[in-house]
């Protein structure tokens, strides 16, 4: 049974066969103009416990491209605001006969105990697991980087991106500093110190204080949210103090190499880690990243239950 829990479980040539799925997914499908057979008879559930929109919408509109059955689970009026544990509610899944489950969970290393506790005979893909990973939107974002600055290329080498922000709390930063860097991209973080993860000097990234210093040096920035929800003291003095330090403005995208681009993992906090009109500007690619989430999504259920199976 194969899973996509994490992208430290992947091999460079692995990641390298989802993108390349993903885009002969998109060929074959005129864009998505046309839906493939490809897991007709076959059922996948979303179990979100977290509130989602893009992530949500983006897996039930891939698995219904590729011809599956849908369930979507929301916690939330669910037995499960009743007190169910994630293994009954798993037992549930399997008695339906799931073929997929896709999971969005708060606490980390959710995905991987559905996975691998013995609860299910499904493939599980992790839609992002507390603070942990979550691996298909840093699939999205890498193709999104390939797309636009390395379209004939097999990988990143000679590239660097900044990644800005609330990396402390994010699971996206980190599933792209590990893929994007396994993929030969130079990775800098950029981030007061109240918001790094700890023994961050262990990942594959470098680390600057200083946005005005960085941009000069980057081929792609990606801006991350300040996730509020998920802080219960003081991490900086004010939203104001924040962006004026970590902000991406028009003066600082200005700063940026001309080729650069910038992106964004949504939701956004427009006016605090990035302006409206840097987000709306001609280096903004956040809508091509929403896009490429599709078909990410796609090409992962394709290789777990539909067609070759090449992801660990």
């Amino acid at each position: 049974m194969k899973h996509l829990i994490s992208v430290q479980d992947l091999s460079r040539n692995d990641t390298l066969h989802i993108l390349d799925t993903a885009r002969e997914l998109d060929r074959v499908t005129n864009g998505g103009s046309k839906l493939l057979p490809t897991l007709r008879g076959r059922t996948v559930v979303n179990l979100f416990y977290e509130d989602s929109t893009r992530t949500r919408l983006s897996f039930e509109r891939a698995a219904k491209r590729l011809s599956a059955d849908v369930v979507t689970f929301s916690a939330k009026g669910s037995s499960v605001s009743k007190g169910e544990s994630l293994k009954d509610t798993a037992l549930t899944l399997k008695a339906m006969g799931a073929d997929m489950i896709v999971v969005r969970h708060p606490s980390p290393g959710a995905a991987h105990r559905l996975a691998h506790a013995g609860w299910l005979e499904s493939s599980v893909i992790n839609a992002g697991d507390g603070k942990h990973e979550h691996p298909t939107q840093a699939l999205a974002d890498a193709l999104t980087i390939r797309a636009h600055l390395r379209p004939d290329a097999v990988d990143f080498d000679g590239l660097t991106i900044g990644i800005v922000g609330d990396v402390l709390h994010s699971r996206v930063a980190r599933s792209n500093i590990f893929l994007l860097s396994s993929l030969g991209a130079k990775v800098v973080v950029v981030s007061p110190p109240t918001l790094l993860p700890v023994k961050i000097e262990n990942w594959p990234c470098t680390v600057s204080y200083s946005l005005d210093a960085t941009l000069p040096e980057l081929d792609a920035i990606m801006m991350l949210r300040v996730q509020q929800e998920r802080m219960n003291g003081t991490f900086f003095p004010s939203e104001l103090e924040y962006s004026r330090a970590f902000g991406l403005n028009r003066a600082r995208a200005a700063s940026l190499p001309d080729h650069a681009i910038v992106l964004h993992p949504g939701p956004m906090n427009r006016g605090v880690e990035i302006t409206a009109e840097v987000a709306d500007g001609i280096r903004s690619v956040i809508t091509d990243q929403v896009a490429n989430g599709l078909k990410v999504r796609m090409a992962a259920m394709y290789l777990l239950i539909g067609g070759e199976v090449n992801v660990a």
